[in-house]
């Protein structure tokens, strides 16, 4: 543990993977689907692009500072935000300086640019609060704990993996999940990372989980994959939405770890029109109050199904059942 000399921010800053995007000389720049950015994890992967031989890439960043940063009484001045990427193979170590947003300024925002050249690997994105504290500028009194990776090959963007999977049989398996028996998965969201356990009695399943993305197996499979990844989305903005505290003054607070990242990344889809710590308060009075509740439903599952990326898996199915029907017509 390190001893600063001088007073401290004590709570973490947070910070997020908004959206990024790689270029390639001659080449229109390619945005990244959401499926590119994995929130629990917390790791991009570069490896996801469709643009061969691109060689640099836009990170869009925002980080959240606690309230305590811009109280009046602060025992600091000056206060900035950086988003900080380092790689000990390259010896990489790149900054962007981030600005408070116009409605919040606890939520700052930025953009990082970076060259392929910059990362051989994988490279750690970080923040980091600075101030002038007792007239010395440029001291760190804040940082990020749950810090980001940026994976360059990666084309599944897994720290270990996405999420904790467990196959077997809900008939032979723990007692709760025996009266599950009939459905193909079930999402427990409540340890430390969301835990998917697949039913091997399903006649199929991990054949078609397996299936290496070719013929009408491999679309069965990546749709079953897709349905399951908005299934879990779905599971854990529940399960982070059921994990909020209350800070001094009866307001909802966003919880640490992967439950904060994944109310982040949901609600501009769900409540667009507002900030995120307003749209916070505003879902959790819809959810505890006595209307609102019940109407906010299609727009989670909006957000649950964009996140899991069930479109594409869905159309290509379609498309590959359409085929199999010429076929057999012809």
């Amino acid at each position: 543990m390190k001893i600063y000399p001088y007073p401290r921010l004590r709570a973490a800053t947070t910070i997020t993977i908004d959206s990024a995007s790689v270029t390639a000389p001659g080449v229109p720049r390619e945005p990244l689907a959401a499926s590119a950015r994995s929130v629990i994890d917390r790791v991009l992967g570069l490896g996801t692009a469709e643009t061969q031989g691109w060689d640099a890439a836009v990170i869009k960043v925002s980080a959240t500072v606690p309230e305590s940063a811009l109280r009046h009484d602060a025992p600091w001045s000056d206060l900035a935000v950086f988003a900080l990427l380092t790689e000990g193979a390259t010896n990489t170590r790149l900054t962007a300086r981030l600005a408070p947003t116009a409605d919040d300024p606890c939520h700052w925002t930025g953009q990082l640019g970076l060259a392929r050249a910059d990362i051989f690997d994988r490279a750690r994105l970080s923040a980091q609060v600075v101030a002038t504290v007792d007239g010395v500028p440029g001291r760190l009194v804040g940082e990020s704990e749950d810090d980001w990776f940026i994976d360059v090959t990666a084309d599944v963007p897994v720290r270990d993996r996405p999420f904790e999977t467990v196959r077997h049989s809900f008939a032979e398996g723990p007692y709760w999940l025996r009266r599950m028996k009939d459905v193909p998965w079930v999402v427990d969201p409540a340890g430390k990372l969301p835990t998917v356990h697949i039913n091997t009695d399903v006649e199929g399943i991990e054949a078609l989980l397996d299936a290496d993305g070719r013929g009408m197996e491999g679309a069965v499979g990546e749709l079953l994959a897709a349905q399951m990844a908005s299934d879990i989305w779905l599971a854990v903005f529940h399960a982070a939405l059921g994990d909020l505290e209350l800070d001094e003054r009866e307001r909802p607070m966003f919880p640490s770890g992967w439950r904060g990242a994944v109310l982040r990344e949901m609600l501009p889809d769900i409540l667009p029109e507002q900030s995120l710590e307003t749209a916070l308060r505003a879902l959790n009075e819809r959810r505890v109050g006595a209307t609102g509740w019940t109407d906010i439903q299609p727009r989670i599952h909006y957000a649950a199904a964009r996140r899991g990326g069930t479109g594409s898996p869905l159309i290509q199915a379609v498309r590959g059942l359409e085929r199999l029907r010429r076929e057999d017509d012809e």
